[in-house]
């Protein structure tokens, strides 16, 4: 606190120390009355503060439903029918590198059929997201770098597969901030545990810590449990104030000599946040104030109550809500595919056609992004067995990163259309591959950001999201 100490033993103040301590109280008064403007004339702006886009955008937030362990693309968005007609039979195109051996044709167990004025082709097992394909565009030729999980997980969510690197929430709460200054702009919701890798998913790296992902456990219902501590049950507000006051003050006079320090930025943001959330994140989680015809839509699932939950956030302005499906690897459909990809898609298939039509009948569709995807696909031929793997099972699919589905609805995308296709076996991207970076450069150009601009220095260099890589992906843009 002292920047020397005379040989006399009294106590000298050089003139920075001393104007320094002077000025302690005007932090008070700025941190009473929570002013964003207050603060920004101390340096001390929160990294969450709304601001403009770099070009008008379509988009204003995004939500991420993540389908976590590669879903099928030749059982869900992208139907096959040669690949049909050669199930059992070996494949040329089996030459493809996959993590497991792999064998002959495996047709699909499931159904496709036309939707919609578009007419879109979508498989049995979304019978209800199916209905609304005529506000969606399909990108059939998604493709990534390698058939395994933790980097592709990290691709999808961070654009580098192997460093530590910012994740996709973050970089958009980077560059427009949130408009709600009192619950995270950035939330992450995942029943009953971390996903594999775990908080690198929804990491801030060497951004500001405030913009990293709050991680919420969906497994709950009561409020409390859903977020710890919540409420105070010893302090009043008013008591409360006065000691986050005090420990905000402690933490600026500590961050005097440590200006290059963010960590202690990122500290006195978080405490400020965890303050202010007492009210309106009691709010947000509190499914009960929905009516009833509103939560029977979305149904009563733990998937179903995360996409109400998800839609909540979203108009109370947080930025980015990602939504896993569960923890670990559910689509990683190795062996017995057609019966957990059923499965899966009965738990899914309700609340995500539920979260479309509560968005678009909210008028919150057309300005939010939504996104459907995994980290990668998965082989049209069957897993051949290996051990550890499938059990001794010849009835499911290994990775494959060659090409695979998502979809976006909402936000300025081009709506009923399909975009890009995989090879007649659905091996590989054919036409209009699109890879990851594209399919991010693409979010961030929909919410008004132009991802070869939107960079953060670190280490000597500029950073981005994209790296050096990426395009815009102009076909599927209204």
């Amino acid at each position: 606190m002292l920047d020397t100490l005379s040989s006399s033993g009294s106590c000298s103040l050089s003139r920075r120390s001393f104007l320094a301590q002077c000025g302690m109280g005007f932090g008070l008064l700025g941190l009473a009355g929570l002013s964003e403007q207050a603060s920004a004339s101390m340096g001390t702006a929160s990294p969450l503060a709304a601001h403009p886009s770099q070009y008008p955008g379509k988009a204003k937030r995004v939500i991420h439903l993540f389908a976590n362990g590669g879903p099928s693309h030749v059982d869900t968005f992208d139907p096959k029918p040669e690949l049909t007609r050669m199930h059992g039979k070996p494949l040329a195109a089996g030459h493809l590198k996959t993590e497991r051996p792999t064998g002959a044709a495996f047709g699909s167990p499931f159904k496709f059929s036309k939707h919609g004025q578009c007419g879109t082709e979508v498989s049995e097992l979304f019978s209800n997201v199916a209905k609304n394909v005529d506000e969606m565009v399909v990108i059939r030729s998604m493709y990534a770098n390698v058939p395994n999980h933790e980097p592709s997980l990290m691709l999808m969510n961070c654009g580098e597969a192997r460093l530590p690197r910012p994740s996709l929430g973050s970089w958009i709460n980077y560059g427009l901030g949130t408009e709600n200054q009192n619950l995270p702009g950035f939330v992450t919701l995942c029943p009953g545990g971390y996903p594999t890798g775990g908080a690198p998913n929804w990491q801030s790296a060497f951004l500001p810590g405030s913009l990293q992902g709050t991680y919420i456990d969906t497994k709950h219902t009561d409020v409390e449990k859903l977020i710890e501590n919540i409420r105070n049950k010893t302090w009043s507000p008013t008591e409360q104030r006065a000691q986050l006051d005090l420990l905000s003050t402690l933490n600026r006079m500590h961050q005097q000599s440590r200006q290059e320090d963010g960590q202690i930025d990122s500290r006195i943001q978080s405490f400020e946040l965890a303050y202010r959330m007492q009210m309106d994140a009691t709010d947000a989680f509190d499914l009960s104030k929905e009516p009833q015809h509103i939560r029977d839509l979305y149904g009563d699932t733990v998937y179903g109550r995360q996409c109400l939950i998800a839609r909540r956030l979203a108009e109370r302005g947080v930025r980015f809500v990602q939504l896993w499906h569960s923890p670990g690897q559910p689509w990683d459909s190795h062996d017995d595919l057609e019966i957990q990809h059923r499965k899966l898609a009965r738990e899914s298939d309700q609340g995500t056609a539920a979260l479309l039509i509560d968005l678009k009948q909210r008028g919150l569709l057309d300005d939010t992004l939504v996104v459907w995807s995994g980290e990668f696909g998965r082989t049209p031929t069957v897993e051949l067995p290996t051990p550890g793997s499938n059990a001794g099972k010849v009835n499911g699919r290994d990775h494959n990163h060659w090409g695979f589905s998502a979809w976006m609805a909402g936000g300025g995308v081009k709506a009923g259309t399909v975009y890009g296709s995989t090879d007649e076996f659905g091996f590989k991207a054919a036409e209009n591959p699109v890879h990851v970076h594209d399919l991010h450069a693409t979010i961030l150009h929909l919410l008004g950001m132009d991802h070869e601009k939107l960079t953060f220095r670190h280490s000597g260099r500029d950073f981005r999201l994209t790296d050096v890589h990426g395009k815009i992906v102009k076909g599927v843009v209204a």
